[in-house]
Formats: C-alpha cells, structure tokens, sequence
C-alpha cells in the first residue's frame, strides 16, 4: 500500500442539486491564487552579505526594514485606489499588495550599519561584517 496526496480537482460535472453551496466553495478554492513572495538574491563576500530584494511597482516608502531579535525583517505594503465617475456610472478599483520576509542573521555581523537602497525595482540591502580578530597563535598557561 502506498500513500497518495489527495489532488484538490474534483469532478463538476457532477453536481450535488441540494448542496451547491459546496460546489461554489470548492470552485473558488481551486482558484485562490497562493501567497508569493518576492525572490531575493544574497551574496556574501569577506566584508558583508548583500541581498537583492526583487520588487517592480513599489516606492521606497512602501518598504520598511526591522531587525528584532537577531531578525532582519523586510515587508512592504502598497494600497492604491481609481475612482472614475461619469453620468451613467461610477467605477471604483482597490488594489493592495504586501509581502514580509524574515533572516535570521548570524553572529558576525554589524547590525547598527545594515543600509537600504530601493533602485530600478530592486531593494538593496547591505549587511556589514563584524570584523573578526585573528585567532591567537596559542599560549602556554601555568598550572598552579
């Protein structure tokens, strides 16, 4: 015996007459688009991480960039509304879009310098190194 996922598809033809209020409801189901996030690109050389958040269509005040607990949060929300009105009707469009992601970071960086720049369609984020000691060459302790 093997174990299957359950596909969401269903048969419509086949139509419950008494219960169509399911039909609808698992009609829409199939369509309900999934949450989608924007790609970010990161790259890491000696001195810092640098992310490339992939985000056409927003201004830079719609981004906002945290770090919280070792967290760098970045979300970004925008809301936009067109109301046109003529004599016979009046249309109104609503459009929001937002998106959050969260990095946990690592140890070795500087966490007051991370800087954001919001060019071309693209959040840039710059996350600084903490500049490391070398490790000692060793060192003889005297047992007492």
């Amino acid at each position: 015996m093997s174990l299957l996922a359950k596909s969401p598809v269903r048969n419509f033809f086949a139509v419950d007459p008494f219960n169509i209020d399911k039909f609808f409801s698992d009609a829409l189901q199939l369509w309900d688009m999934p949450n989608t996030l924007p790609a970010v690109n990161i790259h890491e050389d000696e001195n810092s991480f640098r992310m490339e958040v992939a985000s056409p269509g927003m201004d830079k005040s719609d981004f906002k960039v945290n770090v919280k607990d070792n967290m760098l949060i970045i979300s970004a929300e925008k809301k936009s509304e067109k109301k046109e009105e003529e004599k016979n009707f009046t249309r109104r469009e609503f459009n929001y879009s937002s998106f959050r992601r969260s990095f946990t970071l690592p140890e070795n960086v500087d966490q007051e310098n991370i800087k954001a720049e919001y060019t071309n369609g693209i959040l840039h984020i710059t996350v600084p190194k903490v500049k490391q000691e070398s490790p000692s060459k060793g060192k003889t302790i005297e047992v007492v």
